[in-house]
């Protein structure tokens, strides 16, 4: 009997399992490229060391193969770069010293020229060799003492040995105050008269003791002059404060009134004067004498390197700074003559020179014209000397020619 396929009705169960058979091949298929579609898409980064960027990045559109190509690509120009700074040729060297500031370019070109194991034993060398670091406050010193020596009278401001030569004074000292730096001298420590520049050291010991400056001092016979026999327009009975004493006396330099507050004195006119000579002991005045208050004495002695120390030190009292460069006062003195205008004997004070801040002037025939002045010069108290001058214009002359280089100088 021939073979018949069986119908679905007479094998049901047959059929049924061939069809279920089917359906769980197609969802194995189905199932399989899923997962293979998941696996190439969530593929994990195989590299662990992520450098975080600063920036936020935006979702991610390429693949991790994109990823690991430009970051192939980072890694070699990297790799490029530093093998090009690690190999750098001497041309290249040299040209990279050429570069550099003018200062270090020699520096720059002979490290280019040396090899590496020069340099490291030229480095170790000058470790060894290396002198212990100064302390600061030498090296202060020495920066001040640089800037003092570059304080000095210029030649291209006219100041020469020819020029120099010039000066008609015996003796002369310009000295910068703040640093003590002598400018110019000429015979500093001759030791000469110095006449009414003594009337500095009067105002300075009288201003010393302190007594009242409002009350009245009276002249009298004692005051006149026996050394020179000068006469004065102060006449004997005359009648001024102490005040007025001192101002005359240092913007005019009044004899009479030197004599009377050198007179008022606790120990009277000797303690005076031996007041003055102490005074000029502790102020380094090696060379300085003096035998009265008014300098008309031919004793009363000193250098011009002596009387720039007593410039600083009147220049600290500032009445005497003050009544040495008024250029008139009127004092009312009583008696016949009520009234009396006194006029300052400094010319250059006289003509309006603001820079000069103390000065004193002075003459007799065995000093000479003489003249001390503290001068702001931009800036800069400058104390100029200057002692014996022939003439009666000359010592003004010479201050005159030295304000010139001092102010072109510095």
């Amino acid at each position: 009997m021939p073979y018949r396929r069986p119908t679905p009705s007479s094998s049901f169960p047959e059929f049924r399992f061939a069809a279920w058979l089917r359906y769980v091949a197609v969802l194995g298929l189905l199932c399989l490229n899923v997962g293979w579609t998941f696996g190439a898409t969530h593929e994990p980064v195989r590299h662990a060391s992520v450098r975080v960027s600063r920036h936020i990045s935006p979702p991610a559109r390429h693949t991790s193969k994109a990823k690991a190509r430009s970051a192939g690509k980072a890694n070699k120009v990297a790799t490029r770069k530093a093998h090009r700074r690690k190999h750098v040729t001497d041309d290249e060297r040299s040209m990279h010293a050429s570069k550099l500031a003018p200062k270090s370019r020699r520096h720059a070109a002979r490290i280019a020229r040396e090899p590496r194991n020069g340099r490291r034993t030229a480095g170790v060398t000058a470790h060894r060799n290396r002198q212990p670091r100064e302390p600061a406050s030498r090296t202060s010193t020495n920066a001040a003492q640089g800037a003092h020596a570059a304080l000095r009278l210029l030649p291209r401001c006219g100041y020469t040995p020819k020029s120099r030569a010039l000066l008609r004074a015996r003796s002369v000292f310009v000295v910068d105050e703040r640093t003590q730096t002598v400018l110019t001298e000429k015979q500093a420590d001759r030791v000469m008269p110095i006449a009414s520049v003594s009337k500095l050291m009067t105002a300075v010991v009288a201003l010393d003791t302190r007594h009242a400056l409002d009350a009245p001092l009276n002249v009298t016979v004692q005051d006149q002059d026996f050394d020179k026999f000068t006469g004065s327009r102060l006449s004997v009975g005359s009648v001024l404060s102490r005040h007025d004493m001192l101002h005359i006396a240092l913007m005019s330099s009044e004899n009479r009134a030197a004599a009377a507050l050198s007179r008022d004195y606790a120990g009277g006119r000797p303690g005076f004067v031996a007041a003055m000579n102490a005074k000029a002991r502790a102020l380094g005045m090696r060379h300085t004498s003096f035998v009265n208050g008014t300098g008309l004495s031919p004793h009363n002695v000193s250098t011009a390197r002596d009387l720039a120390r007593l410039v600083a030190a009147a220049s600290r009292y500032p009445l005497i700074r003050a009544y040495s460069t008024d250029r008139d006062q009127w004092v009312f003195p009583g008696g016949p003559r009520a009234r009396l205008s006194y006029h300052n004997s400094n010319a250059l004070v006289r003509s309006g020179d603001r820079s000069i801040v103390l000065q004193k002037t002075g003459f007799i025939n065995e000093a000479g014209h003489c003249v001390v002045v503290r001068m702001i010069v931009h800036g800069r108290p400058i104390d100029i000397v200057v002692l014996g001058a022939p003439g009666p214009h000359d010592h003004i002359a010479d201050v005159i020619r030295i304000r010139r280089w001092l102010r072109c100088s510095l």
